[in-house]
């Protein structure tokens, strides 16, 4: 995986690589069959992080911000040393315009290591938080360590 955020890892995705492309009717159904079939195993098992990364990803993909938020929070709260799970939940706080929650959790993911600057650029996630001045700030601050 690239350390761009959002990408669930692991064996747990990858029965649900597509190698064709569908139509957006089929796309929709396949969103809501993996929302479920994520949500079964997690009911099964609260702490299974690569299924938790994955069903983040979907409830973004759905437009449910608020779900995804949580699920972020609890990966956070899993991996406190993780950059990843830190992006991802600004990420999360932007989608949903808080921007000083978005920015501190940025500061953290890039103390942590993620340091994909490119990605952070075009995150359509974070479109929200890049409208701040604080924004540009933090990734010269870091990019010139």
């Amino acid at each position: 995986m690239s350390s761009s955020g959002k990408q669930p890892k692991g064996d747990v995705v990858s029965a649900f690589v597509v190698s064709e492309p569908v139509g957006a009717s089929e796309q929709q159904s396949q969103l809501d069959f993996e929302l479920d079939f994520f949500e079964s195993i997690l009911q099964r098992n609260p702490d299974y992080v690569d299924a938790l990364r994955a069903h983040g990803n979907n409830l973004t993909l759905k437009g449910r911000y608020d779900d995804g938020l949580k699920i972020d929070r609890r990966l956070v709260d899993l991996r406190p040393q993780d950059a990843l799970a830190h992006y991802n939940l600004a990420c999360s706080y932007s989608l949903v315009k808080k921007v000083d929650p978005a920015l501190r959790l940025l500061r953290r993911a890039l103390e942590l290591g993620y340091l994909d600057f490119d990605y952070m650029r075009e995150d359509r996630d974070l479109a929200f938080v890049r409208k701040d001045r604080r924004f540009r700030k933090l990734l010269r601050e870091f990019e010139n360590i």
